[in-house]
């Protein structure tokens, strides 16, 4: 017997199993990447013609992700705790910043459109099963590089949001952007880009409290597993199925089935 609709389509929504799933789900963040990417080369001088192709795919992703977004919402089964779920807040302000693109008024939404990358922490565990990451060590390596360029990415459209209008001699491309995101982050700081208006200062601010915070704390999560990793070893539990056991270990810590060494497959040669 098959699925009802609903349930079908909440299926595809996060599989990453069947042909559709996968498709769907990679074409999802094929254009998160691509109207990143376009809201990046905006911040350069380009022809008219040009933009307007780049308005033109916008306008197509916009209705692709609020398609996306209401499914999520029609399967959701507490639609509710879905739409003030945090994921689900960043899918929506994505959505009114692409709404509020023509309206004057909207402009305080328009400065989160860098926040369409968060968009991909949906995505997060499905990329590391597309690419086969499968090791807990790379799981977590894959996390932290992601993090990171995530943040230098979303701080880095805020702060040329804010400050360009203001402060293009500073602030005149996104690359500029980035160059003063990753001093600021790493407190390098050399002085020779400076904010001038009281928001860029607050986001200077959260810059430098991040990159104090945020980055030893990942990275202190590689190294605690990395270590973890050293002392076990990869044999699997006839009975369970479980691999991942103590070197020293003779029994298996799920079951207590005794383990068969000539199975063991090392982690760290």
């Amino acid at each position: 017997m098959s699925m009802p609709t609903r349930q079908q389509i909440a299926l595809y929504l996060e599989d990453v199993e069947t042909p559709v799933g996968i498709a769907f789900n990679l074409t999802i963040i094929g254009l998160i990447f691509l109207s990143s990417g376009i809201f990046v080369l905006e911040t350069y001088p380009i022809s008219e013609q040009l933009r307007q192709i780049f308005q033109g795919i916008g306008q197509i992703t916009f209705v692709i992700f609020t398609s996306e977004y209401l499914l999520r919402l029609w399967c959701a089964e507490n639609r509710l705790k879905f739409i003030f779920h945090p994921l689900s807040l960043i899918d929506l302000v994505v959505l009114l910043s692409y709404f509020t693109a023509g309206i004057a008024d909207m402009r305080f939404i328009r400065v989160f459109r860098s926040l369409r990358i968060l968009r991909l922490i949906r995505f997060v565990e499905i990329k590391t099963s597309l690419l086969k990451i499968s090791s807990n060590d790379g799981k977590i390596l894959t996390r932290i590089i992601f993090t990171l360029l995530t943040i230098i990415f979303v701080y880095s459209g805020l702060i040329y949001q804010v400050e360009h209008p203001v402060n293009p001699q500073d602030f005149r491309t996104f690359l500029d952007s980035v160059y003063f995101s990753i001093a600021t982050m790493t407190t390098v700081g050399f002085g020779d880009v400076t904010p001038v208006s009281q928001l860029g200062r607050l986001l200077t601010v959260l810059m430098i409290l991040t990159g104090i915070i945020l980055i030893p704390w990942q990275v202190g999560d590689l190294i605690k597993q990395l270590v973890k990793s050293s002392n076990q070893k990869q044999i699997l539990c006839p009975k369970c199925g479980l691999t991942i056991h103590d070197r020293d270990a003779n029994f298996c810590r799920n079951c207590g089935t005794k383990l068969n060494p000539e199975l063991t497959l090392e982690t760290n040669k």
